[in-house]
């Protein structure tokens, strides 16, 4: 069975929602069987490679919120990270193009160390102090820690058209498939889920999915958290 997942670094349910997807995916029976393949969406696809900001202006833009509410959002979704055993740097975090980090996922892909670097690239935004936005070398010594060739990784982001076919080719199925925000999880192209859902929610699709292989249908709670185009939903207290 294979499991495709749109998701984005800069989104952190799909931070979450990657976890607790893992969680289900542990537990399945059948989870020697289960390819997962991560999809590229990105959530600022307009955003210039030099166009950093910290994350509490981002999010203080986009919601109309003030910085107290923007920092208390976070700190609630610190709190939901840890419930799952994540890492979260609730201060101090930056905002940026995840463009070349989408290119890499695919040169990734190719030498079936995808995985490694998708997680290596999620706690290197969302828990570790160096940031992970307009730094080339960083990015390099992620890709490497997964287990990338350095010469390699520097050709591909030297050169902005390489693996770009591949990112837009995933965007373009994304809104086919239907989905406006991420993570997006389909499973066996007879499944979808949308959203930071419950690990329970991602049990029942694996069990699902497993037992019946035929278009998609979308098991989907309202109230599940998801990033966007207009942004990430905010945790409110």
């Amino acid at each position: 069975m294979r499991v495709e997942i749109w998701s984005d670094i800069a989104c952190p349910w799909c931070y979450v929602g990657k976890a607790r997807f893992e969680k289900a995916l542990e537990a399945f029976p059948h989870r020697e069987a289960v390819e997962v393949v991560h999809r590229s969406f990105e959530l600022d696809p307009g955003r210039a490679k030099g166009d950093i900001q910290p994350v509490l202006r981002m999010l203080t833009k986009k919601y109309g919120m003030s910085e107290a509410q923007a920092q208390a959002g976070e700190d609630n979704l610190g709190t939901q990270a840890a419930a799952e055993g994540l890492e979260y740097r609730t201060r101090d975090r930056d905002h940026g193009s995840t463009f070349d980090m989408h290119r890499l996922l695919h040169l990734a892909k190719e030498r079936g160390r995808q995985d490694e670097l998708i997680q290596l690239l999620y706690r290197a935004n969302f828990a570790e102090e160096r940031s992970v936005f307009g730094d080339d070398e960083r990015l390099v010594e992620l890709a490497v820690a997964a287990g990338l060739d350095a010469g390699r990784v520097r050709e591909v982001l030297a050169d902005p058209d390489a693996y770009a076919d591949e990112v837009r080719a995933d965007e373009r199925e994304a809104a086919e498939l239907g989905a406006n925000g991420v993570p997006f999880f389909v499973l066996d192209r007879a499944y979808g889920v949308s959203g930071a859902q419950p690990a329970e929610v991602f049990t029942r699709a694996l069990e699902q999915a497993w037992g019946n292989r035929s278009p998609i249908e979308l098991i989907q709670q309202d109230d599940a958290e998801a990033c966007g185009p207009d942004g990430c939903a905010v945790p409110r207290n």
